[in-house]
């Protein structure tokens, strides 16, 4: 067993070798469907950073009639807490919300003069609630227009965000739709190229191939040099791609922690880097397993 499974990677290797450009051209599609494959995680992890620094600046704010009870303010503050989809709530007092104001404009004069020489605080208590994803503030705002929360509710804020929810939302999904596509639509160029590798190499060993199975070789014998090719071809694809999404990854890192605060892309990549690999190589021996396995297995057939 061990001496058959020595030949069959040591022809498999051999064969790699001597096909030459059309190993080498498998290669280098297989490493652009994996640069895709990366670059989709990279553009995941780009996306999520992007809508957690944008859902932190929305949220929706409900304010409250001037006659109702702190207490029972925070009782519904509390009901809310308690929902699923609740990320968090913070309660603002009118005095609170005064103080807020005359901070944020406490550079304009004529505001400042006005706030002042008011005789009572006009501004309403209020919560602001933040959801754990965009989606989700729908059914908050379905939750608080439940009469036993109506009557205490001066307005709601949903309906002036509701546009910005809805459009961050399509967009997230959109954009895993499209790199789902994406990616399939390149793994499957990618083995169709080692599909097609595999049925040439078969072709120009056709005579060696016969000469083997007239003297009795089983189908794991023919089949497992070719699965090997496959395996050649995925392990150095993955470790290209990574190679060359290194300096890529280095070079425009700048650029989009100027577009999302905090976002260090780089680091992501040093820090998973072994991760990285690890799922590029399994992904690029899938490819290449599977496809060699089905052209040869299509000839065994005939």
């Amino acid at each position: 067993m061990f001496t058959v499974f020595s030949r069959i990677i040591n022809y498999g290797f051999v064969n790699f070798w001597r096909n030459g450009w059309p190993s080498a051209a498998t290669v280098a599609i297989m490493t652009v469907a994996l640069l895709v494959f990366i670059g989709l995680i990279f553009f995941n992890v780009i996306m999520t950073q992007a809508v957690a620094s944008i859902q932190d600046k929305i949220d929706i704010s409900v304010y409250f009639k001037t006659n109702t009870p702190e207490d029972e303010i925070l009782n519904i503050k509390q009901s809310i807490e308690s929902l699923s989809e609740v990320k968090s709530v913070e309660y603002v007092s009118s005095d609170r919300a005064l103080q807020i104001f005359k901070e944020a404009h406490k550079d304009d004069p004529t505001i400042s003069q006005a706030v002042n020489e008011l005789q009572t605080n006009p501004l309403l208590a209020s919560l602001n609630i933040k959801a754990k994803r965009p989606d989700q503030y729908a059914s908050i705002a379905q939750y608080l227009q439940a009469p036993n929360l109506t009557q205490y509710i001066e307005s709601l804020s949903y309906a002036k965000n509701q546009v910005v929810i809805d459009r961050l939302t399509n967009i997230i999904e959109n954009v895993n739709r499209g790199g789902l596509v994406l990616t399939i639509v390149m793994a499957l160029i990618a083995g169709l190229v080692v599909f097609n590798t595999i049925r040439l190499a078969i072709y120009s060993n056709r005579d060696e191939i016969g000469i083997m199975r007239a003297v009795g070789a089983s189908n794991a014998l023919v089949r497992g040099p070719y699965m090997v090719e496959g395996v050649i071809a995925g392990v150095l694809s993955g470790i290209l791609a990574l190679i060359i999404a290194g300096p890529t990854v280095y070079t425009v890192s700048p650029y989009f922690s100027n577009f999302v605060p905090g976002l260090n892309i780089f680091r992501y990549f040093t820090g998973h880097l072994m991760t990285l690999l690890g799922y590029q190589i399994l992904f690029g021996i899938g490819i290449g397993v599977f496809s060699s396995f089905v052209a040869v297995r299509r000839y065994l057939r005939n």
